[in-house]
């Protein structure tokens, strides 16, 4: 809830909200001897024009308000008739998890004023500081968890230090006990478990705040799977929370209008649904057929897979799928192991992905370490299809040329690029915006060259090393990026959310490839396909 405030508050104005004690001009007061005002002097005249303007300003949003009430009313009663008494239980367990990180900050914060330094900034800004506000999300569990994965990938919405923050905001949760886990797949399949599985697992393969992943093995087939089960109660809690954040943006948005430019109701309708989303595992499936349905038409099954999903044995809360052994894209040593050439197994998933982005309706958009395995054959294998990316062409177009011009460094063509793609009713000045893009990626330049001969010097530098120094640039990538953010945001644009999710992932794909093929160019290697024809011959009407 309060991300959501603090994220699109940002820029918005509260004249009541000053540290001038007297907000309003200041105008000296007649003395008793004048029984009349000269309302023609010089300098009243402002005065009344000023009075009139606010006046006509007040009374026009006072007349706003008592016509939007009866819907905001309408609204809230709505929502919380659909919460139901399941909103009064998350209330109990949000206060809690407020006094929890309440102490913490207090404790902190008494022992900081008893040092000389005094407070520090941060601390200033109490549990709406990033650091505070994560733990306090973490408190409250898989929606807040969630939530806070959203910020953390989402630096077109959100000030840089709380994206920063939010990046230790991991998918962690203790395991449900098995006999819960068992009573679902017995509710879900409608049948004794042991008539579908030959046996499964109690121990589970993972557990992340709105699922648990248990092996199995299917009866008849013998074929290995897993099973991704919903936690119990997961999607009441989900509903509850999303509503309560729902109703205080609507509230915040009737008591400062100025809150809808930011468009924060339609923010947090853009997260509900995609969250309610990765609770339905009939989306899911199909999205991982979609995917699998793309490899074949383009005769990529040799190259790459997704898990096959057993229909019979899937519902809306049990996804049922092919198991897949392999090893993480970080993994360096095993993955040297599985084939003579890692640059090669990446080339081939950086292909796959980018042309999923134009062959299929949907994008894996979490591509991280977790999800994207080389497998025992050699093929990588794409996991997870819970949150996926839908691009507009438009989007993906002007997208192109802005990965086409960071590799040639034509900075005007990438600043129309930006323009194009984002939205503002400003017009802008592509040459100064080009310069201040050139400013910002000319510091990877010196980055990039230190890494490669740092690579070169030490052959015998193991992973855990270059791993290490891969985390480190990961961090200064994503810095990179929250500065172009940042001053695309002060030419007055503002980006559709699938731009930084493209983002996100091609900032996974450069931790791999300084890992596995350090010597590579992403954006300007022949063997790899980003620009497609149709974006070759678009690329002059950005220039």
């Amino acid at each position: 809830m309060a991300i959501i405030s603090v994220s699109a508050l940002r820029g918005a104005r509260f004249p009541l909200f000053t540290n001038n004690p007297h907000p309003f001009p200041q105008f000296p007061i007649p003395s008793r001897r004048s029984s009349k005002l000269n309302f023609r002097s010089k300098g009243f005249t402002p005065f009344a024009r000023y009075a009139q303007s606010q006046q006509d300003l007040f009374s026009s949003r006072l007349q706003d308000g008592i016509e939007n009430l009866p819907k905001l009313v309408e609204d809230i009663v709505q929502t919380s008739i659909n919460t139901g008494p399941r909103g009064a239980l998350r209330l109990a367990q949000g206060i809690q998890a407020f006094l929890g990180v309440g102490g913490e900050w207090l404790a902190d914060a008494s022992k900081s004023t008893n040092s000389s330094a005094g407070l520090p900034t941060q601390m200033q800004l109490g549990l709406l500081s990033p650091q505070y506000l994560r733990r306090l999300f973490e408190r409250m569990g898989a929606t807040y968890i969630k939530l806070g994965q959203f910020i953390a990938s989402a630096p077109t919405l959100f000030p840089a230090e709380y994206v920063q923050e939010f990046q230790n905001c991991f998918d962690r949760a203790p395991a449900v006990p098995f006999q819960e886990i068992q009573a679902i797949l017995r509710e879900e399949l409608g049948r004794p478990i042991d008539s579908v599985y030959e046996y499964v697992d109690p121990t589970p393969v993972a557990s992340a705040s709105i699922a648990q992943v248990h092996a199995a093995r299917l009866k008849g087939s013998q074929d290995d799977v897993v099973i991704k089960v919903l936690k119990p109660g997961i999607k009441d809690i989900l509903v509850a929370d999303l509503n309560f954040v729902y109703v205080v943006a609507r509230i915040l948005e009737f008591l400062n209008p100025e809150l809808s430019r930011a468009s924060l109701v339609g923010i947090v309708k853009d997260i509900r649904e995609s969250m309610l989303e990765e609770v339905d595992f009939y989306k899911e499936a199909a999205n991982i057929e979609a995917f699998r349905s793309y490899l074949e038409a383009m005769g990529l099954t040799r190259q790459a897979t997704a898990p096959k999903v057993y229909q019979h044995c899937s519902t809306k809360r049990i996804l049922t799928m092919e198991r897949l052994y392999g090893v993480p894209l970080t993994d360096l040593d095993s993955i040297s192991s599985l084939v003579s050439s890692p640059e090669t197994s990446l080339i081939t998933a950086l292909n796959v992905w980018f042309g999923s982005l134009l062959a299929c309706e949907t994008f894996h958009a979490d591509v991280h370490a977790g999800n994207l395995w080389l497998l025992r054959d050699g093929r990588i294998g794409f996991l997870d299809f819970g949150i996926v990316g839908r691009i507009s062409p438009k989007t993906w177009t002007a997208m192109e040329v802005f990965l086409a011009s960071i590799a040639t460094e034509e900075y005007e063509s990438m600043a129309s690029a930006l323009i194009e793609m984002g939205a503002t009713d400003k017009d802008v000045d592509v040459m100064a915006f080009a310069k201040d893009l050139e400013k910002i990626f000319s510091s990877i330049q010196d980055l990039d060259t230190e890494l490669i001969v740092a690579t070169a010097r030490d052959r015998t530098t193991n992973a855990t090393a270059v791993s290490a120094n891969v985390v480190v640039d990961e961090r200064q990538m994503n810095a990179l990026f929250l500065d172009v953010i940042r001053v695309s945001e002060s030419y007055g644009l503002k980006f559709p959310r699938e731009f930084a999710l493209l983002m996100k992932q091609l900032l996974y794909f450069d931790r791999y490839t300084r890992l596995l093929a350090p010597n590579l160019n992403m954006l300007q290697d022949q063997r790899i396909s980003i620009v497609s024809n149709r974006g070759s011959r678009s690329r002059n009407t950005f220039r």
